[in-house]
């Protein structure tokens, strides 16, 4: 495939609402992909974006190839993140007002390979200065090596976020319920984050 048209659409709160659907879609679609393993549905996934719609600090980003939404990314305070997301900070001392969060990144398959990861990172962690953020984190689901379900070619993402200056903190962890693809009902995994300082300094993404 050649070089897609793709624009890019920055979108805080209720101004991500007309592209809730897609949004979702999206989600599911990624996410049914190893490791989140994940069976989705439209309802959840509309439920779960909410707090992104109801926080006017938040930040979703959209990419679409004409009409079609193709990846996406998404960011807000911690302080308007689900609890599970904020327990780990609040027993660790930290405050809560000086962390941004990432949500997600999403990206379809044929859209791989074209940069958009590194954008994402850098349009949250410029929204996060914006907000005067000092810091920004993330978590990453933990999975057995020896999972059944595991690509024999799987390249965790681990190196690509350490080249981008974020720390893996094995300290702080939450547990989140999901169903997997194939089973019957919802099981709690292991998340990791992950953080790096902002520097007040840094240029945004052009």
């Amino acid at each position: 495939m050649g070089s897609p048209e793709l624009s890019t659409h920055l979108l805080n709160g209720e101004g991500a609402r007309p592209y809730l659907d897609a949004l979702a879609r999206l989600r599911i679609a990624v996410f049914a992909e190893w490791p989140y393993l994940y069976d989705g549905s439209p309802q959840y996934e509309q439920d779960y974006l909410e707090q992104y719609l109801r926080e006017p600090r938040s930040l979703i980003v959209l990419v679409r190839d004409g009409e079609q939404a193709v990846a996406a990314s998404t960011a807000l305070p911690l302080e308007s993140a689900e609890t599970e997301m904020q327990a780990p900070w609040r027993n660790d001392g930290a405050v809560l007002d000086e962390i941004l969060y990432f949500g997600e990144s999403v990206v379809l398959p044929a859209y791989r390979g074209l940069g958009l990861g590194r954008r994402f990172f850098a349009l949250r962690e410029a929204h996060g200065r914006a907000l005067g953020r000092s810091r920004c984190t993330f978590c990453a689901v933990q999975r057995p090596a020896d999972h059944p379900a595991r690509p024999s070619d799987y390249v965790p993402n681990d190196a690509f976020w350490q080249r981008l200056g974020y720390r893996r903190r094995a300290d702080l962890h939450c547990t989140f319920p999901w169903v997997d693809i194939g089973d019957d009902q919802e099981s709690h995994k292991t998340l990791i984050f992950w953080e790096r300082p902002l520097e007040p300094t840094e240029p945004a993404p052009g």
